[in-house]
């Protein structure tokens, strides 16, 4: 039974994302605090409930998370990492009857297993690009020298943070990135697979977004949708990133396409439960659309496990349900009772990243961050860390992505004006802050056109 200001949440992950989890989770009235494993320092910060953080703990400690939030009486776990989804932290939960919002391994193989993914798609007829899979490189460059030189990503076969998915122009370079592989696998001989680069029909790229629901395993519902922006540079530009910003709603996304991501939803969570792998809690599907002769047409980019950063810093502060009795709801099977109430504010986060991310960023590494107070205070407009250190009340840089300004307003062009203005405040020692000037641009072409 859920008590008014007397249950304890645990939050499992350290970034951004679990920031902004933390803060919906500690405005519910049910909520008397929460933990996270293993946090970051400004977590704490302006919260008028007790945050408690465990940074010396990793989110794949299995179980020294259950005996933690046994220790702590936790009456709820949201497992917001994809890394302990991996490692079975919800199935061991689960064993100690401790209420978790995530799914288990098996079921979060739609994310963990890139190759699962893509032959779970065949089976279930999911609109995805074509693909190969290989086991090492030498197969998969003859099988390219003996194709047609065009655009492709090579993507491996476990979590990279982000990073696994490697974009190549011609097969020279797939070539090469195939290659590179063993700089981002643990195991280098590990499974990787050759993808089709989707393209509009007259050459373009394709328009990406992200969907996420909640679900009990049986039914779903649809808590919002987001446009991140992966590469590093503007224009999307640069390698992949784990995301540099984004902004919601997107657009783009009208009542038709949303009828062709919610089939995909329904036979991607209909299939799990055929394969005894019953999804409980947040799916999120990474789609693109790609115009063709026929009209726009939605695809699977990926899915993932859980919340993703920086979406979540953008819908979670949208949804004005009690975020407590939603998780609830979904764990206990009864997601159908689920009225989603939302505030349609438009958002935008900008990440400031180290210099270098997502390469090599140690020299940024505790250099002085300055002005984070200061964007603290202004108004329509949020910080959540995430690679930040704090000592003595200074901030110190300690991660690539570091921190996440979110802008609020009418529509994107109000908030993301927040959101730049607040982010003009800060920097790092050395001229070491680097983000994203165009973060929205996309939806605010679309407004400008529309004035």
């Amino acid at each position: 039974m859920v008590q008014p200001n007397k249950e304890r949440v645990a939050v499992i992950g350290g970034g951004g994302r679990e920031a902004a989890l933390i803060d919906k989770y500690l405005q519910s009235s049910h909520v008397a605090s929460a933990i996270a494993i293993p946090g970051n320092d400004m977590m704490k910060i302006k919260q008028r409930k007790p945050v408690e953080i465990f940074p010396k703990l990793r989110t794949t400690d299995v179980k020294e998370i259950v005996k933690l939030c046994r220790e702590k009486k936790i009456t709820l776990v949201d497992v917001a990492q994809d890394n302990a989804v991996h490692a079975g932290v919800v199935d061991a939960l689960q064993r100690e009857c401790i209420p978790t919002l995530g799914p288990t391994r098996l079921a979060g193989q739609i994310e963990w297993s890139k190759a699962f993914a893509r032959m779970f798609g065949i089976i279930h007829d999911l609109p995805q690009p074509e693909f190969c899979i290989f086991g090492d490189n030498k197969t998969g460059i003859d099988y390219l020298k003996s194709t047609e030189n065009k655009p492709r990503f090579i993507k491996v076969d476990e979590l990279c943070e982000g990073k696994g998915a490697l974009h190549a122009d011609n097969t020279s370079r797939a070539i090469e990135r195939i290659n590179e592989l063993s700089k981002i696998q643990k195991n280098a001989k590990g499974f990787y697979l050759i993808e089709e680069w989707l393209k509009n029909s007259d050459g373009s790229d394709g328009e990406e977004f992200s969907t996420f629901v909640i679900s009990d395993g049986e039914r779903f519902v649809t808590l919002g949708s987001a446009q991140d922006h992966k590469r590093v540079n503007n224009f999307d530009t640069g390698e992949n990133t784990g995301g540099t910003g984004c902004s919601a709603p997107p657009l783009v996304l009208t009542a038709k396409i949303q009828d062709s991501i919610d089939i995909i939803f329904s036979k991607t969570i209909d299939g799990l439960r055929a394969e005894n792998k019953i999804y409980k809690g947040i799916l999120y599907l990474g789609g693109i659309l790609i115009k063709e002769k026929k009209g726009i047409k939605t695809y699977v980019v990926e899915f993932n496990a859980r919340w993703g950063d920086p979406e979540a810093q953008v819908i979670l502060p949208g949804i004005k349900n009690d975020l407590f009795e939603l998780s609830m709801l979904a764990v206990e099977g009864n997601i159908k009772e689920l009225k989603l109430r939302k505030d349609n504010k438009a958002r935008v986060v900008i990440a400031g990243m180290a210099k270098g991310y997502p390469g090599n960023y140690d020299a940024v590494t505790g250099k002085q961050i300055f002005g984070l107070g200061k964007a603290m205070k202004m108004e329509g407009a949020k910080v959540y860390g995430a690679g930040v250190k704090i000592v003595d009340g200074k901030y110190y840089a300690s991660g690539g992505r570091l921190f996440y300004i979110v802008g609020e307003g009418r529509d994107v062009i109000e908030a993301r004006k927040r959101a730049y203005s607040a982010m003009a405040l800060i920097s790092i020692d050395g001229d070491n802050l680097h983000y994203r000037t165009d973060i929205g641009w996309r939806d605010v072409n679309r407004l400008i056109r529309k004035r």
